[in-house]
């Protein structure tokens, strides 16, 4: 049995603030589709570069599994090139341009920069709010990156990428959603129509082919947009504090401390393997006081069990790790349902064409 305690407004009072705000985001809608359309009449200026730029964003405000497909990319890519992952840091500390090296925190980069440099040594890990600077500081090192990731990037449209990849959680399709503050959009749906690639994430394993056409239908991509379907793939054994295999979680009573916008995946999860949980949910890239590391201690303490561990994200880990004592975390994996081979191709191709031209 999971439970669960909220650390924020409960969903309720949610409801209720974003009917109010249902005007808000009429007008919301407008200024943002203004500002698109003077980008695409060239009233307002798109800046492009030379090397490979992939960008991986989406429409909404979060929970869409960027961080995953990011990391799915640098696997696929940091082997054959010199490689670069550009974010703006949210939440971050510092201000500018930032390059990671080892005085890197999750303060000063952002707790998904500072998770790519702890775990991709091969790579170079940057900051910066404003990605044409980003990019364009990146270029001026000795040591020119051959290929720019950047990460939640797609309203970022002063630059022009060469290959835009645009992520939707199965659970929450963007044409099943509305504009901030009444939904989760950053921008109309019609957004969508200037990605190269739709991934739907988080989707069941078993999707079946009929199911993923009849989403391919309702999205209604242009010829030219090729739509993939992915899941989370969740590695056998935890991590942090020691190693635990995945198979004897159901041995433990867990406290789970999330700090992400979506957790529902991983709750289901653990529920399938039959883990009693307890839950203590706070918001998106929360950044832990000793308040709440207390909270969290004193709630652990209390869990009737003998047999107990404390469970978090592998994103909220990189946050908390040097707070919590015998804390663990579940990597996670992106996994294509189908045509892997065709995705990654169509990536593989884009940066060999792009670098030649180059």
């Amino acid at each position: 049995m999971i439970k669960y305690r909220y650390e924020f407004c409960n969903f309720a009072s949610l409801k209720v603030l974003r009917i109010i705000g249902y005007p808000f985001s009429l007008l919301y809608a407008g200024l943002t589709a203004i500002r698109n359309r003077l980008y695409d009449r060239g009233a307002l200026k798109s800046f492009s570069f030379k090397v490979p730029v992939i960008v991986v964003g989406n429409l909404s405000v979060g929970g869409s599994g960027k961080t995953p497909q990011i990391e799915y990319l640098v696997r696929l890519l940091s082997a054959r090139y010199g490689l670069a992952v550009l974010s703006r840091g949210y939440k971050r500390k510092s201000k500018g341009f930032l390059l990671a090296d080892k005085t890197a925190t999750a303060l000063s980069l952002g707790d998904e920069p500072f998770q790519y440099y702890q775990k991709f040594t091969n790579i170079k890990v940057a900051v910066d709010e404003d990605r044409v600077r980003g990019i364009a500081t990146l270029l001026q090192a000795k040591e020119q990156p051959e290929v720019v990731l950047l990460d939640d990037a797609f309203q970022h449209r002063r630059l022009k990428a060469g290959l835009t990849i645009l992520l939707t959680p199965y659970h929450r399709l963007y044409i099943d959603d509305a504009m901030l503050p009444f939904g989760e959009l950053r921008e109309s749906a019609t957004g969508a129509k200037r990605a190269h690639i739709i991934i739907v994430t988080k989707c069941p394993e078993n999707l079946s082919e009929e199911k993923q056409q009849a989403i391919v239908a309702r999205l209604k991509p242009a010829p030219s947009q090729a739509v993939y379907f992915t899941a989370i793939d969740y590695e056998n054994e935890l991590r942090g504090a020691g190693s635990i295999p995945l198979a004897s979680l159901p041995q433990y009573e867990v406290l789970l401390v999330t700090g992400i916008a979506n957790p529902t995946p991983l709750l289901n999860f653990l529920k399938a393997h039959k883990v009693q949980v307890c839950h203590l949910k706070y918001p998106d890239h929360h950044f832990f006081t000793e308040k709440d590391i207390r909270k969290i201690n004193s709630t652990f303490a209390k869990l009737k069990s003998s047999h107990k561990l404390m469970l978090t994200t592998e994103k909220d880990y990189v946050r908390i790790s040097d707070q919590l004592e015998g804390l663990y975390y579940l990597p996670i994996r992106t996994k294509f349902i189908h045509q892997q081979t065709q995705f990654d191709n169509n990536i593989i191709n884009y940066v060999e064409q792009g670098s030649r031209n180059s």
